[in-house]
């Protein structure tokens, strides 16, 4: 589907992602996340099922929840620099 969003940054960490995207109002955030889950999900398994093996737990890549939080207004170049930041603890 498309969703008229944009992947503006990403950052990846071994349990959980920071995504910035840019998308219309209209669009529920909600669809947008369970599309990226399941897309993501059937291309590493048929693609890097090597990799697949390793992540996924009784058959499934990604929890069922997930965090979004709007901008606010702050400038696109201070939330990319907050995700380029992030660190896991430990």
């Amino acid at each position: 589907a498309d969703f008229e969003a944009e992947l503006v940054e990403m950052d990846g960490e071994p349990d959980h992602v920071h995504l910035l995207i840019n998308y219309p109002p209209k669009l529920a955030i909600s669809s947008l996340v369970n599309s990226l889950k399941g897309v993501s999900g059937r291309l590493l398994r048929r693609d890097r099922p090597d990799i697949a093996v390793r992540y996924y737990y009784k058959g499934v890549l990604w929890s069922p929840g997930y965090f979004a939080s709007s901008c606010g207004g702050a400038p696109i170049s201070v939330i990319r620099q907050y995700i380029e930041q992030q660190q896991t603890p430990g």
